[in-house]
């Protein structure tokens, strides 16, 4: 059975009900074929960065779109966790919404402290091929143990996370969370870990799906889950290191 993934859109039941097909049929999941996948929505994600980018930065008012984007972005990610054969049809276009909210963001943060975006993506595609070295040279291993663990904190951060925005409409905030103090980035840091940690068990979701011969409409989903996690540790990335810049 597989063990319970830190990424909640990668749940421990998953394959329960999607059947599996034996030997090397077309109609199984593979691990090729989830990277296939993934270079999709990763292109299809950057299209959309790239819109919400050029109008940013040509003066336009991309707020509405944002919003937008992040309200309809949440709910394609909620009907594809619980839908998981809706993946192939849904995923693609959760990718283009989740790009017009990042091309949208790194704008802003760009304005703001030039270079920070190309830093940010150079360290998130740092951490997921130091991840990904040390999962398959099982440096890093994804024992029962260790998912529960990185599940824990996860919940633990949306929690945070949750909590903070309940507080902005009374004009607070979760102490040190937005801080630039030493205390605030090492927060940010700790979060950077868990999210990274989070890539180790999507890496073991896939390759688990994979070896039970698990439906082919499961790559996307994998992709997607794995999209899922870049997505935030690109936007951890970015708030860490304005937190570093910002004191300069």
């Amino acid at each position: 059975m597989i063990g319970r993934s830190g990424n909640p859109t990668l749940k421990e039941d998953t394959f329960k009900n999607t059947g599996t097909w034996a030997g090397s049929s077309p109609n199984v999941m593979t691990i090729d074929g989830t990277v296939n996948k993934s270079f999709i929505m990763l292109a299809l994600l950057m299209g959309g960065a790239l819109v919400s980018w050029s109008r940013f930065n040509a003066g336009d008012n991309v707020t509405p779109y944002v919003i937008f984007s992040v309200i309809a972005g949440f709910v394609l990610s909620l009907i594809i966790s619980f839908r998981p054969t809706s993946a192939p049809y849904l995923a693609p276009i959760y990718a283009v919404l989740e790009g017009v909210f990042l091309g949208a963001l790194s704008a802003m943060f760009e304005s703001l402290y030039n270079g920070i975006t190309m830093q940010a993506a150079l360290l998130t595609a740092g951490v997921f091929l130091a991840m990904l070295l040390a999962y398959k040279t099982r440096v890093i291993r994804a024992t029962n143990k260790f998912k529960l663990i990185v599940f824990s904190a996860t919940l633990g951060i949306a929690l945070v996370y949750l909590i903070n925005f309940v507080l902005s409409f009374f004009g607070l905030q979760v102490p040190y969370l937005n801080s630039n103090g030493w205390l605030g980035i090492g927060i940010s840091l700790v979060i950077v870990g868990v999210a990274a940690l989070n890539l180790v068990l999507d890496f073991d979701f896939i390759e688990e799906g994979s070896r039970q011969g698990a439906p082919k409409y499961m790559e996307w989903y994998g992709a997607f889950g794995l999209l899922v996690t870049l997505v935030w540790l690109y936007v951890e990335m970015l708030r860490l290191l304005a937190k570093i810049f910002s004191r300069d």
